[in-house]
């Protein structure tokens, strides 16, 4: 077995630079702790949960499963939701990385300030990612419009946008969008990233426990044409599994009815009724163009397995 040795991995003190997404109302103990046990960074999303007490069980939970590093992920642009007493319990439980995304992450690093804890934030655009190097970020995410669910508003590919961004920082970056096997962290580590963030192939795995299995069965059979970007009307967008009911969504916004007009249909209701129960038609489910290269369900440890062992593969072709 190779090495597999960058500033991630060191910064993070993980075996393998790979970066489980935070991935709202998914993202729980059992999935984090399957990826860092697989030598990755697995992640909670700790504003899919209710209350402080809820997110502190969870933690607990996930490191009687793992001794391995974690991450706790924010986001922080939920129609202003406080996030502050979420974040006091992860800092009193000594979480190791905190990932943010949306919003302005300056408010956490200012509570972050004297902790050990590595400050991660995911980004769209270079003007994002410079700004959140100047703030104090340790390492950027950088998602390209592949991506699933929230994206930038530039439409930049992974492809471009990621060595743009790398050229701009001294910090490590990490790239997010489109990436689900070997082949993905190779042609990352090409473009001067020094990690991968996946969160769509994530969800096709065994220990996302959360995900109703026709909401995996679907990302398994679908396509890279399978997904659409809604709220992009509403200055949020993000790319979704395409059905009847994001249909309704683009019918909506073509008829310019804001997020009045939209609420009902985008909201975190609606997101779980497709996601936890099944219920295909009468909600949405965030979805990135990845699921064109997924066909099947392996376990977290698995599928990181086969995707070191296929990048060594292309590490040794490269070597002759």
């Amino acid at each position: 077995m190779m090495k597999w040795k960058t500033r991630i991995t060191d910064l993070l003190h993980i075996e393998y630079p790979i970066i489980q997404g935070g991935l709202a109302y998914l993202a729980y103990a059992d999935l984090a702790a399957a990826v860092s046990n697989a030598g990755g960074l697995g992640q909670i999303t700790a504003m899919s949960l209710d209350t402080p007490e809820e997110l502190r069980a969870e933690i607990h939970k996930l490191k009687s499963l793992t001794d391995k590093p974690f991450g706790v992920n924010y986001a922080i642009g939920q129609h202003g939701r406080p996030f502050e007493h979420m974040l006091d319990v992860a800092i009193e439980e000594g979480v190791p990385v905190i990932s943010m995304t949306g919003g302005n992450p300056a408010p956490i690093f200012k509570r972050l300030e004297n902790t050990p804890c590595k400050k991660l934030v995911l980004v769209a655009a270079r003007r994002q990612a410079e700004k959140a190097e100047e703030l104090g970020a340790d390492a950027v995410m950088v998602v390209g419009q592949e991506g699933g669910g929230h994206l930038g508003k530039q439409d930049l590919g992974t492809m471009v946008l990621v060595p743009k961004v790398v050229d701009a920082l001294s910090i490590p970056v990490i790239a997010s969008g489109g990436i689900g096997d070997g082949r993905g962290l190779m042609a990352a580590l090409s473009l001067g990233a020094e990690g991968i963030e996946m969160g769509t192939r994530f969800i096709a795995t065994k220990e996302c426990l959360h995900a109703h299995p026709i909401y995996k069965e679907m990302l398994v059979k679908g396509t890279e044409n399978d997904t659409v970007i809604i709220k992009k009307s509403i200055g949020a967008p993000a790319r979704a599994i395409h059905n009847k009911w994001t249909e309704e969504i683009l019918a909506r916004e073509k008829n310019a009815e804001g997020y009045e007009g939209l609420r009902e249909y985008i909201s975190g209701v609606a997101n779980k009724r497709f996601i936890h129960e099944g219920e295909v038609e009468q909600g949405f489910a965030w979805a990135g163009q990845v699921m064109g290269l997924i066909d099947d369900v392996p376990s977290a440890g698995e599928l990181i397995g086969r995707i070191i062992l296929q990048a060594e593969e292309i590490r040794k072709d490269w070597t002759i």
